[in-house]
């Protein structure tokens, strides 16, 4: 009995150590591959946003199959602060300098958010205020 108290009496111990508030720093951003953050974009000193996109996340880029509504292939669309920009070519002519974060959203939910001619997803960049 009295082993399985000490031994009660270890893991709570343990387990508050562990959950310790000055274990780890209070945030620690995880990778989410959906998003591209300006530290990023920074660090690999790019230029433009499509230089960021082409290199980090190409897949974000590709186009898919034809849209079966009017038979032409959907294209990705890109988003500035909400407003629609156009394809994929516009991202080069947005600096890294003036985004705070890149994030991408699959055809699926685009098409749930934005309309049924967003099937091929959509890029949203949030800018410096």
């Amino acid at each position: 009995m009295r082993s399985v108290l000490i031994r009660s009496a270890l893991l709570v111990a343990l387990a508050s150590a562990c959950s310790a508030r000055g274990s780890r720093p209070p945030f620690i951003p995880l990778e989410d591959r959906d998003v591209i953050l300006q530290a990023q974009m920074v660090e690999h000193g790019f230029v433009s946003v499509l230089e960021a996109v082409q290199s980090l996340r190409p897949n974000w880029l590709l186009t898919r199959g034809a849209n079966t509504l009017v038979g032409t292939p959907s294209q990705v669309i890109v988003y500035q602060d909400d407003t629609r920009l156009g394809g994929i070519d516009v991202l080069s002519s947005i600096p890294t300098a003036a985004v705070l974060w890149v994030r991408h959203y699959s055809g699926v939910e685009a098409t749930g958010r934005w309309g049924l001619d967003h099937g091929a997803g959509v890029i949203l960049i949030a800018t410096v205020p």
